[in-house]
């Protein structure tokens, strides 16, 4: 270690009156008055917080960064050395070809190919290292027109999420001259071919405006199919299994509409049933029948309904899969004869498959007592074949297909791990925690066999919490690099979360958030008594949300952590929450409450955000992880968390922040660049559990 000092941000008071009460924020001059024009340019960046977020860089470097260069540098060999880079996708089939995307040994990006339905020469469409450059290169996919003569892919070139859609000549293997800028990242043909949907940003970044692009015809003229004027609201565009419509969806986080289009004829867009605050629903189509997934009249684990397309509203919904309470239905498939829903019961996934002939269902399960399951949809809708991925965190993924008619199961692939892997070496288990209202929380653990419960091991525990997002018990090549050298790998499925339905989330979000927190640090007090690890040992991380995690049980609960690691942190949430001109504000006060209409919301938030509780206190080992273009989490929240830990800390404990320049909220973007990230968080992890 050196003997420099770390660098201290300049204190600028500034005061904000809500509700009666005064707050005094001595960081808000780190977020830029011109934050719109940073995220599309970060030159544009002013230059006092660019200062500051440099000279934190160079402390990070040269306190941690350059110490740990050759750790990191193993690190980073190890998991290359578990990925097999020259690999593929299976083949989706769509009418005379099978679409794959691909990559190579060395190459950072995808390729997206196509061969004959039935096998035969590849043909590559879409190069993505070819159109990457030297910069930050975000692909946001591609899709090939149902004349399988032309591909729209689209493609970020800072991290702002601001994406270009290109359209692509198969033939010719260049792209036409016309662009789409400054959009989202999907485009959704129309069935002629002649035409495709995309998504427009307002100025504050949220998708509210679908337009139809026309090929031939300039930006300009893209005709408005919808506009969302309601700014707590997303929109999205899609496409039924079917292919029958285009899908328009709008919702928050708690509240869905859905319009549709015909995508063969166009036209304007319909609406299936009006929206109702907290009322979810999502469309497939079959026969001119709708096959709803809707929480609609309290079926909070979901339910599946169907109505009759020309009177598609929720008066003529009829129940098709009633609502089973702890059986939470996450998504459906729809094919010409058969139902399949992946389902999540008792905290483990299935697949349930409905014949619509018979109405007999057939139940896929795995026995491991951790695992993860994923629907894979294809792009046929009159197939008797599904896709599905099976995982643990013991088991490399497997990608299998099934015949409906039959019931034979192919595996299609098998995760290949070039340097090594012996599953029997591992342990799986999935334990449960006693939260503090008396509710079990279920934590999955990973660890080598033979490990001795007498507390000296070090964990990781991982955790989020927030939207509804549950965390996959999967196989993880990153993770070895941690549970090889002793670690006790840990997933705390916190409530914030639908880990255990939809009531886990309801109860881990609002007036409930503090559940979320306490979750957590239950989790970590249940493996120090079962001597999985102990306190001091355990090193907590999590990412955005669960950066606010992360910051929050820092402040709760500093003696429990051996270090704590924050991702592109979100801990300024009730400055974020007070200022809806940003991107996500409006469309989040469903999930922690709006702070500027309601006095309880304020105070709430104002009892948990982790930047307004910070205090004059022992903290432990912090790493904190942030991307300048970043529109969901902005830059300046983990800059200002660490600015006031850094004045307002009594320990001399390790704190670090490093700002990706050129990078937004998936950090960088080529693969092996996502590697050297994960292998700062390992080498830090490692630090703080004295391992090196």
């Amino acid at each position: 270690m050196s003997d420099k000092t770390p660098p201290i941000a300049q204190q600028r008071p500034h005061s904000d009156t809500r509700h009666g009460i005064t707050r005094t924020d001595p960081y808000a001059w780190l977020r830029a008055e011109n934050w719109r024009e940073v995220m599309a340019e970060p030159a544009t960046l002013p230059q006092d917080i660019r200062d500051y977020l440099e000279a934190e860089n160079a402390w990070y470097e040269s306190e941690f960064g350059e110490p740990t260069k050759a750790l990191q540098e193993t690190i980073y060999k190890e998991i290359r050395g578990r990925i097999k880079e020259d690999d593929s996708s299976v083949p989706a089939p769509d009418g005379p070809f099978a679409y794959l995307s691909r990559t190579r040994e060395g190459d950072q990006y995808p390729l997206m190919a196509r061969t004959l339905r039935d096998g035969g020469e590849e043909v590559v469409l879409l190069d993505c290292n070819a159109e990457a450059g030297d910069g930050y290169f975000g692909f946001g996919g591609a899709e090939h027109s149902p004349c399988h003569k032309m591909i729209a892919w689209a493609a970020d070139r800072n991290g702002s999420e601001y994406y270009t859609i290109h359209i692509r000549d198969v033939d010719s293997s260049k792209d036409r001259d016309e662009t789409i800028e400054k959009v989202g990242s999907g485009a959704t043909w129309a069935n002629n071919s002649k035409s495709f949907y995309y998504v427009e940003l307002d100025e504050n970044h949220r998708p509210f405006r679908v337009r139809q692009h026309k090929l031939g015809t300039p930006q300009s003229e893209d005709a408005i199919v919808y506009e969302e004027q309601d700014p707590g609201f997303f929109v999205g565009v899609g496409l039924t299994q079917s292919r029958r419509f285009i899908t328009i969806s709008v919702h928050d986080h708690q509240t869905s509409e859905v319009w549709l289009i015909d995508a063969d004829k166009g036209g304007a867009p319909f609406c299936v049933e009006p929206r109702h605050e907290n009322t979810e629903y999502s469309v497939e189509e079959r026969g001119d029948t709708l096959f709803i997934l809707t929480n609609d009249n309290e079926a909070e684990d979901f339910k599946i309904v169907t109505a009759p397309l020309a009177t598609p509203g929720a008066a003529h919904w009829t129940d098709l899969v009633p609502h089973q309470s702890g059986t939470l239905i996450l998504e459906i498939e729809l094919l010409a004869n058969h139902l399949i829903r992946l389902e999540r019961k008792d905290g483990l996934p299935r697949i349930v498959v409905r014949d619509l002939r018979t109405h007999k269902e057939e139940t896929i399960a795995f026995p491991e007592e951790a695992y993860s399951l994923g629907l894979q949809s294809g792009y046929e809708f009159d197939t008797a074949t599904i896709r599905f991925s099976y995982s643990s965190p013991t088991t490399p993924a497997q990608v299998f297909d099934m015949d409906l008619e039959t019931g034979e199961r192919v595996l299609r692939k098998q995760q290949e791990v070039p340097s090594g892997h012996d599953p029997d070496l591992y342990e799986t288990r999935r334990l449960f925690a006693k939260a503090a209202d008396g509710e079990e929380v279920p934590v999955t653990l990973l660890y080598r066999k033979g490990l001795k419960l007498d507390g000296s091991a070090p964990a990781l525990l991982y955790g989020y919490g927030s939207y509804g997002h549950s965390l996959p018990a999967s196989f993880s090549v990153s993770n070895l690099s941690l549970v090889d050298r002793g670690f006790v790998f840990a997933i705390a499925h916190v409530r914030g979360g639908m880990d255990k339905g939809y009531r886990w989330y309801k109860n881990g979000r609002a007036e409930h958030k503090a559940n979320t927190f306490t979750d957590f640090i239950a989790a970590a007090e249940m493996l120090i008594e079962k001597g999985y690890s102990a306190k001091g040992r355990i090193i907590a991380e999590g990412g955005s949300a669960g950066g606010m995690l992360m910051g929050a049980v820092a402040n709760m609960r500093p003696d429990l952590w051996g270090g704590v690691m924050a991702i592109v942190p979100f801990v300024d949430v009730l400055n974020t929450m007070l200022d809806d001109t940003l991107p996500l504000t409006p469309p989040e006060w469903p999930e922690w409450g709006n702070p500027i209409a309601s006095k309880d919301a304020y105070d709430r938030i104002a009892s948990y955000s982790p930047y307004d509780n910070v205090e004059a206190k022992a903290y432990p080992p912090i790493l904190a992880l942030a991307g300048l273009t970043d529109p969901r989490v902005t830059y300046w929240e983990p800059a200002k968390w660490v600015a006031k830990l850094r004045a307002t800390k009594t320990d001399g404990n390790a704190l670090y922040l490093r700002t990706n320049m050129g990078a937004g909220h998936a950090g960088a973007s080529g693969r092996f660049e996502r590697i050297k990230e994960a292998a700062i968080v390992y080498a830090f992890a490692l630090k703080c559990a004295q391992l090196a």
